[in-house]
């Protein structure tokens, strides 16, 4: 049974979950792309046109440096095979209709949640590193529909390009259009597609696969979302983990956001696990509901329709839950105020290796990594790309992984259940 307020503890004895983007529920956006490249292509082949006018798209030409081309697709063709592909995942915390239930009213538009998620041109990584919405960065100028721009700013919160573009121009396109283009100026990375995902989408996905199992090691209440939840393995709805998804401010924790992206990432990972647990590939009624709630939440650029992504799905039909990495960028405190954060040195190795289409993390790191520079750090990475070790199969883990602190796997134990 599906656990909502109240929860519900399922088993007292040890468990231990293997499973691992302030308002966004955004987070999901990571969910439904990393979702539906799982999907079979009979399923997918017969279903796309129908779900093509799910997805909203968004016209970003001429408001992105570079904007990468949209590739043709036929069938379950992936255009770009052979070619790594870059997505950056947006969270909205838009507050109309259904998402004014969720997440209360607001004047303002944000997205808190911001993940890279790289897929390499062999189709045998997918790797998602979460920005920290504190991040202290440049943001470029931005340009909106109309013309019209915005001053850049030298140093700015992360989590600003998006609200700076919708005050620009008003529309989810010249948002995410200033955020892809923050992306850029501050990793190099080339960015080839975005989507962006609501509160609404998100509990709509979890509950078209029934929920979603995790572990929760300690009692988390958080009164601003209504989050309350037992130790325990627990089966989420979701609204529970919607709640679990923005909770930033669960009683007895720091409040810092590594906090609450490590929530997002276990979450994320235990969608992943549940959708290949479960006869979501092989059953058509199963697999056309929860696609059809995973298109319905997103927006996304032109070029990344249904087509497109049912092509990737099939490219990475044999990808296992071991090939797919989470991990929050590099940084430590900011020397200027201790509540927001910067990027370490080693931040830059992350991005070149996703640029170069190398692995994130080293194939040979699997120590727990020495954590140091306080609450808002996250651990230390290879200082150069030449240092990060080509794929490797990834042994058995052997100690847990803190979620939005250590890059983790999949495969890998993130939390301990039980006395």
């Amino acid at each position: 049974m599906i656990a909502r307020r109240p929860r519900q503890q399922l088993s007292p004895a040890p468990h231990h979950a293997r499973r691992p983007r302030g308002h966004a529920v955004t987070r999901g956006v990571a969910l439904g792309l990393t979702a539906v490249l799982l999907a079979t292509a009979g399923a997918v082949a017969g279903i796309a046109v129908r779900l093509g006018g799910n997805v909203q798209h968004i016209d970003l030409g001429g408001m992105v440096a570079e904007p990468s081309s949209a590739p043709s697709s036929t069938g379950l063709d992936d255009p770009g095979a052979g070619s790594a592909a870059t997505i950056l995942l947006l969270g909205s915390d838009q507050r109309d209709g259904a998402n004014a239930e969720i997440g209360g009213d607001a004047d303002t538009m944000a997205s808190d949640t911001v993940i890279v998620a790289h897929i390499s041109a062999d189709r045998q990584r997918v790797e998602l590193v979460s920005i920290p919405r504190d991040s202290m960065v440049r943001i470029p100028a931005c340009s909106a529909v109309d013309g019209s721009t915005s001053r850049p700013r030298e140093r700015a919160q992360f989590n600003e390009a998006f609200s700076i573009g919708w005050d620009l121009g008003g529309d989810i396109a010249t948002a995410a259009a200033c955020a892809w283009s923050a992306v850029q100026e501050n990793t190099g990375v080339r960015i080839d597609h975005v989507a962006v995902v609501d509160f609404s989408g998100f509990q709509q996905m979890i509950d078209a696969i029934d929920g979603v199992d995790i572990c929760i090691p300690t009692a988390m209440k958080d009164r601003y979302t209504g989050l309350d939840l037992g130790p325990g393995e627990q089966r989420l709805d979701g609204v529970v983990a919607t709640q679990l998804a923005r909770s930033r401010h669960i009683e007895g924790s720091d409040g810092s956001d590594l906090n609450r992206i490590g929530n997002q990432q276990r979450l994320l990972s235990a969608v992943l696990g549940e959708v290949l647990a479960k006869n979501v590939l092989t059953d058509v009624p199963e697999l056309l509901s929860f696609l059809s709630a995973a298109t319905s939440s997103l927006t996304t650029d032109g070029a990344l329709n249904v087509q497109r992504i049912a092509g990737l799905a099939y490219s990475l039909r044999g990808l296992d839950r071991a090939q797919i990495t989470f991990m929050t960028i590099p940084n430590g405190p900011d020397p200027a105020d201790r509540n927001r954060v910067v990027w370490t040195d080693d931040a830059d190795a992350v991005w070149a290796a996703m640029a170069q289409d190398l692995p994130v993390v080293p194939a040979d790191e699997t120590s727990t990594p020495d954590v140091g520079g306080g609450p808002e750090a996250t651990p230390s990475m290879p200082a150069t790309a030449a240092a990060i070790a080509p794929a490797a199969p990834v042994p058995a883990p052997t100690h847990t992984r803190a979620a939005g602190r250590e890059p983790f796997t999949g495969a890998d134990i993130t939390a301990t259940c039980g006395a």
